[in-house]
């Protein structure tokens, strides 16, 4: 805005008071004009030095927002490629603390921990010895409950099983192996009829896998050698969930390691054994020399 001419003194003293009212307002409007202008600066220069302020906390929580997206998208995929695992962790330490002892006594402790093994995979869990295949439990045991349960999964879908008891036998796989290892047969007017008890069960088994007759290599020694990798695979035909089978199952990479457990548990319980037979031993032995002398003998150190 251009400022008023301004009178000289001398006009100013003479000029009529009307004319000085009117310069006076001129001037007050033109600092006036002046002062809002100033004002304006400042405000645009505090509006645009907020506005600055807030890009840059904008732009500080988007990279925060950015590198968090980031980080969940690398969690995300972790967790995607390792559910398996964990999934599979997780059955393992389940199935390791509910595998249950074999009700049989006694036995090479390799085979009875191979025995285990084979019931992590196939029937883990309580009252193993009356698990028919789905699930369901049978309570009568008196010979194989021979119930056809339909298939609903994987490769055999559409037929049924008749898999039973803790190492789930076919009916006609029991049948047969029962007529060469079970201990006590039952001949009826019927037949013959093979006891399913838990302890017949484990009989069975076990007489079967010590008997290298029935395959194509020596399971004991397998064991022995620790070689229970190529040992599973060798019953993988009969035992599916063993690896290398059509239905292997989240515990079938564990097998192994489960194995290796097994056998740590079943060799000490082997020498808890072997202490108790030898205590009882001695203590019969003693008992027999006291009888003969009336005291207990009595060994010098030399």
């Amino acid at each position: 805005m251009i400022p008023p001419a301004r009178l000289k003194k001398g006009e100013e003293e003479n000029s009529p008071p009307f004319l000085r009212r009117i310069e006076g307002e001129l001037h007050l409007e033109t600092q006036t004009s002046n002062l809002k202008i100033i004002s304006m600066f400042f405000y645009r220069s505090k509006q645009k030095h907020n506005q600055n302020r807030e890009n840059k906390v904008y732009s500080n929580k988007q990279k925060i927002w950015d590198i968090a997206s980031i980080l969940s998208l690398f969690a995300l995929v972790w967790f995607i490629q390792n559910a398996q695992n964990i999934l599979r962790n997780t059955k393992y330490l389940q199935v390791s603390q509910d595998v249950p002892p074999l009700v049989m006594l006694n036995g090479d402790p390799h085979i009875r921990a191979l025995m285990r093994t084979i019931s992590a995979s196939e029937s883990s869990g309580k009252n193993s010895y009356a698990l028919l295949y789905g699930g369901d439990h049978v309570h009568d045991l008196s010979q194989h409950p021979d119930q056809c349960v339909p298939i609903k999964t994987q490769v055999n879908k559409g037929k049924c099983s008749t898999a039973s008891g803790r190492y789930q036998f076919l009916t006609s796989t029991w049948q047969e192996k029962a007529s060469q290892y079970h201990p006590n047969p039952n001949e009826t007017a019927d037949g013959v009829i093979y006891s399913f008890e838990p302890e017949y069960q484990d009989i069975v088994v076990y007489r079967w896998l010590k008997d290298h007759h029935q395959w194509n290599a020596d399971i004991v020694t397998l064991l022995k050698e620790d070689r229970v990798e190529d040992a599973l695979v060798e019953l993988s035909g009969v035992w599916t969930s063993l690896g290398g089978g059509i239905e292997d199952n989240l515990v079938t990479p564990f097998l192994p390691k489960l194995y290796r457990q097994f056998l740590v548990e079943e060799l000490a319980s082997t020498d808890k054994t072997t202490d108790k037979v030898s205590g009882s031993q001695m203590i019969n032995s003693m008992q027999i020399s006291k009888n003969a002398t009336g005291s207990f003998p009595i060994t010098m150190s030399q």
